[in-house]
């Protein structure tokens, strides 16, 4: 094998280790007054179902690992609901950050914003109100 491809292929088989052992959590502000949320609550939240908070999406390879395990949906199911919401005018899909810092600092800034990241990027100015697993 060349080493251009095989350093490819090991850098591929380290990113899916990595987000296989990744510890999403889901987050609030710390000055939100949500202290623990159910899956439920959050896959309505997350599936345009209720408006009770604003979700933060997160455009990391968690956010196949969030949707699975809450929502019990992948990315194309997660895709075609929201157009449909937006296409009859029901919802705004959530608001898509590029990193997890950028999550925290969102939903950080906004008590009523919920977003998930890895375990690893929360900081006191958010706080877990559930543990994705």
């Amino acid at each position: 094998m060349k080493p251009a491809l095989m350093m490819t292929v090991m850098t591929v088989a380290l990113f899916a280790s990595f987000v296989a052992d990744a510890e999403v959590v889901v987050i609030v502000s710390a000055k939100s007054t949500a202290t623990t949320m159910t899956s439920s609550e959050i896959a309505s939240i997350y599936l345009g179902k209720s408006t009770a908070m604003k979700p933060v999406d997160n455009a990391t390879p968690v956010r196949a690992q969030f949707y699975t395990q809450v929502a019990g949906k992948d990315a194309a199911q997660v895709k075609a609901i929201w157009s449909k919401l937006v296409f009859t005018g029901k919802a705004t899909p959530p608001k898509e950050m590029a990193t997890s810092a950028e999550v925290v600092k969102a939903v950080a800034a906004d008590p009523n914003a919920i977003g998930y990241v890895d375990r690893a990027s929360v900081d006191g100015t958010v706080k877990v109100v559930y543990d994705v697993k």
